[in-house]
């Protein structure tokens, strides 16, 4: 008989989960699983077929996603606009009936088609498959308002598929590139997973209010991905791609361009990299826009009149008169429409009630009495003061391990000081802050409740927004899900029973728990003021920014300690 037994693989205990982590006693208590999350996921751990399990969880957050598309979404039977719903059906719509040339200029006044062209191909895409299935869902002009069952399920679906087929990939390559160079164990890896997927923002968003946020944080994750994995200029690329699909990606715009030039001058000046770089970056925006631009000049070639509507700004603004029979003229003309569409000035500083700090201070003193020139000039102030800092730590120091933490503070900064901010786009500080989950330590109990407050307080701001749009069973019981999962208030303290937690951090965030449930029964019971028929929500938006402001210092502090600048954090080696 041989005595040969075979090696096991390093790093491996009984199991391709791996061994328990460093970090593993955040995991673990005397009674068994820290946590209901981990107790979900125990078994698992000695498992020798972890991509088995892999599917087991895309089903299950695949569930939860489905059955909030069951209520009710943004515009449902509310003429005379309909909502999100209805915009990004009317995309289908215009963009599969009619040339690439009408698409920034057709009827503005009603859903005018007002993202970066990657959107719209999407929207392509989805309209000629939707047509193919029932073309009435999507024919011009007659079928605006329409809220059919089959459509509803259809438009739905569409979501589902443009999530699993760029966020999900995103999440899972970059929490196994960064899990790996921060020596998280693939098990706690896939407890992070689920916590992640799970985040109840993004899933009461995209698939209840209704919107394809998601397809650009996918696109964001696969940067990120390639910046872990060395590819700067494949980063670029999918960073584009994000810009291309939403312009709100610029709120991450200032941390992946300091990072990108730190890695092109630290330790050592790279020419070629920064050179590969500027021209993917130059080729990747010139293939977005090279479809509009050639329609224009499609135009012009065969005599089809440009569109008959204003100038857009930007042409106005040029030193010189182009003239209208040049040949190049309707590109030109395209290219300055979709970049007006893209960016809004004239809306205003911002739409609706969002926790920020702008809509905070017009609580008190109201900011439309100011030029909207003076306004715009105090956000762009505002919003560099706040994102210097951590593009300046991510460029001199362009560590990896540093990546969510530069991406959420600047995309915090962004969110509390910028100009035309949504409620919807707290999603994109919250998504680099929930990835530290699966970093080291990322499940401790001081990591779970500051990345628990931000998520329930970024899904408890957009609660009004979620009422309009009759998602409130969606709303608690994805929201107590996800705590109850991860042991955090309002179902658990067991996060908060560790001495981890200093107490003046326990006081802060349970101070703001309380407050929300508080806010909750009292806007469920007690009818507001008369004279003050938004009191709810502008006590709604102030508790959100006062909060927001602690997530943007903590996610700096942090940012600041992981750096080596600071704190008892040993310094990141120089080459990862």
């Amino acid at each position: 008989m041989s005595t040969h037994r075979p090696r096991k693989r390093k790093g491996l205990d009984n199991g391709a989960f791996g061994r328990v982590p460093k970090t593993s006693e955040a995991l673990v208590n005397s009674e068994g699983p820290a946590f209901p999350l981990v107790a979900f996921l125990w078994p698992a751990k000695g498992s020798s077929l972890p991509w088995a399990v892999l599917p087991l969880i895309l089903l299950a957050v695949g569930l939860f996603r489905w059955t909030t598309g069951f209520w009710g979404y943004s515009g449902f039977q509310s003429p005379p606009m309909h909502g999100d719903f209805e915009a990004q059906r009317h995309w289908l719509e215009i963009t599969t009936h009619l040339p690439i040339s009408r698409w920034y200029f057709h009827d503005l006044e009603w859903w005018g088609l007002d993202y970066p062209p990657l959107t719209a191909y999407h929207s392509w895409l989805l309209g000629k498959v939707g047509n193919l299935i029932e073309p009435s869902w999507f024919a011009l002009y007659v079928s605006r308002g329409l809220d059919d069952h089959l459509l509803k399920v259809y438009m739905r679906a569409t979501v589902l598929l443009s999530d699993y087929s760029t966020y999900v990939p995103g999440i899972i390559v970059f929490l196994r590139r960064y899990s790996r160079i921060e020596g998280v164990s693939l098990w706690e890896s896939s407890i992070a997973l689920v916590a992640i997927l799970m985040q109840p923002a993004t899933i009461l968003i995209d698939h209840g209010h209704f919107q394809y946020n998601t397809v650009m944080l996918g696109f964001v994750l696969g940067s990120m991905s390639c910046m872990v994995w060395e590819s700067p200029v494949w980063s670029c690329a999918f960073f584009v791609a994000a810009l291309g699909f939403k312009q709100m990606a610029l709120f991450y715009a200032p941390a992946v361009f300091a990072y990108l030039l730190g890695v092109c001058i630290f330790p050592r000046i790279r020419i070629g990299r920064f050179t590969g770089i500027a021209l993917v970056t130059v080729v990747s925006f010139g293939l977005l826009f090279a479809p509009i631009a050639l329609a224009g000049l499609r135009d012009s070639h065969y005599g089809i009149p440009p569109p008959d509507a204003p100038l857009p700004p930007l042409m106005l603004s040029l030193p010189v008169q182009l003239d209208k029979t040049a040949w190049y003229y309707q590109a030109v003309l395209q290219l300055a429409q979709a970049i007006h569409r893209i960016f809004p000035f004239a809306r205003g500083l911002f739409e609706d009630k969002v926790a920020n700090l702008w809509c905070a201070i017009h609580t008190f003193h109201k900011l439309h009495q100011y030029p909207s020139a003076i306004v715009q000039r105090a956000a762009l102030l505002a919003t560099t003061i706040t994102i210097i800092p951590p593009c300046l730590l991510i460029f001199f120091k362009p560590r990896k391990q540093l990546l969510p933490l530069a991406f959420a503070t600047t995309a915090w900064g962004f969110f509390l000081c910028s100009y035309q901010v949504h409620e919807k786009n707290v999603l994109l500080p919250l998504l680099p802050m929930t990835l530290l989950l699966a970093g080291e330590g990322g499940l401790s109990p001081s990591m779970r409740s500051w990345v628990g407050l931000a998520n329930m307080l970024g899904v408890w701001t957009l609660y009004p927004l979620l009422q309009r749009d009759q998602l409130r069973v969606p709303y608690f019981t994805l929201t107590l899900l996800w705590a109850y999962l991860l042991g955090l208030p309002p179902t658990s303290l067991s996060a908060y029973a560790s001495n981890e937690i200093k107490w003046p951090t326990k006081l802060l965030h349970l101070s703001f728990y309380l407050a929300m449930i508080v806010w909750h029964a009292a806007e469920g019971f007690v009818a507001p003021p008369s004279n003050k028929p938004d009191m709810w929500v502008v006590l709604n938006v102030l508790v959100g920014a006062a909060g927001f402001g602690v997530c943007y210092l903590w996610c700096l502090w942090m940012l600041v300690k992981k750096s080596g600048l600071v704190g008892s954090s040993k310094p990141l080696a120089k080459k990862q």
